[in-house]
């Protein structure tokens, strides 16, 4: 048996002349955390509801755990727990109430039904709030409930669209942490368009930009993509100098390609974000210059390339 569990091939989606997505492939297979990153309309949610059969593509196709969207739907839905972007909660209901209506929306009864829910409220950290009504909830419990609906028929494939959205710090730990726990077990493809929750929890990264797909890779080899590190040097400079005679203090150093400057946090800072040509260490070369120009230097942190470059590369090449 294949392990591939999610198989796309030249997904495409149109509107009258404008295309949601453009002739996307890719395969996910069984045990990955697959992110799927891009910036708001990049076509992320537009592939999910393709995958779980919400729309149809217009050309291409597409298999969930070896059943064909065209082909066997049921069969799709059946492999598939989705948590949707805006979670389709009763919020009069309790948990309990709640849990037990989707698994009867599943066609569990009886014992069968209650060992169901036992396990998916275990499994969130729902168990002593299954009394509770949801519209009680936090927004971080909330987005557990619709995980554990998403769960309770045991799929083989979860797919989350934008399951840390409107969650605060703790919220989105605690929520990351659960991902990794469920992606032990099963497939989980989730979008986002933040880079922390993907380098934090995600084996592999697919970026969507404008319908397509510019890159899938895991988040080290992307990092990697990036290149160069950078330089973050945060000074105050004598009264009256100009942003271009500070970026010019450090543009006179041999290694270096260019250096931008803005406003800091605080009154009077300035940072300066320098690109080096190579990628040698210069923090010596820009404390001596930061030195000769009566800089007063409050920070100077080297920044190793990293994901975010890299997004910023490929989600915004050739847009307009």
């Amino acid at each position: 048996m294949s392990d591939v569990m999610i198989e796309a091939r030249n997904l495409t989606k149109s509107y009258g002349s404008a295309r949601a997505l453009d002739d996307a492939t890719f395969e996910v297979r069984k045990g990955e955390v697959l992110g799927f990153l891009g910036p708001n309309g990049a076509g992320k949610t537009t592939t999910m509801k393709i995958l779980t059969c919400f729309i149809a593509p217009t050309s291409g196709t597409a298999k969930i755990a070896g059943c064909d969207i065209w082909k066997d739907p049921i069969g799709a839905r059946r492999a598939i727990g989705y948590l949707p972007e805006h979670t389709p909660l009763y919020t009069e209901m309790l948990v309990e109430e709640y849990l037990e209506f989707m698994g009867k929306m599943r066609g569990f009864k009886g014992l069968e039904l209650k060992k169901r829910m036992t396990k998916v409220a275990e499994q969130t950290a729902l168990a002593d709030r299954m009394r509770m009504e949801i519209r009680s909830l936090s927004k971080g419990y909330r987005q557990r409930v619709g995980i554990a609906q998403a769960l309770i028929h045991e799929p083989p494939v979860l797919i989350l669209d934008e399951p840390m959205s409107g969650l605060d710090p703790n919220q989105a730990s605690d929520m990351r942490t659960l991902i990794t726990e469920i992606g032990r077990e099963r497939t989980v493809v989730y979008s986002t368009h933040n880079l922390a929750e993907v380098q934090a929890a995600c084996k592999r990264v697919l970026i969507v930009a404008r319908g397509r797909i510019v890159a899938d890779d895991t988040p080290e080899e992307l990092s990697a993509r990036a290149g160069k590190s950078r330089y973050q040097v945060v000074l105050t400079a004598p009264e009256g100098t100009q942003s271009g005679a500070i970026a010019s203090a450090f543009e006179r150093i041999a290694g270096v390609e260019s250096a931008r400057v803005h406003a800091g946090e605080a009154a009077g800072e300035v940072v300066v974000e320098v690109l080096p040509k190579q990628d040698d260490d210069l923090r010596a070369e820009l404390f001596r210059a930061s030195v000769a120009a009566d800089f007063t230097l409050l920070e100077l942190v080297r920044k190793d390339a990293d994901l975010e470059v890299i997004f910023r590369e490929l989600t915004t090449k050739g847009a307009a």
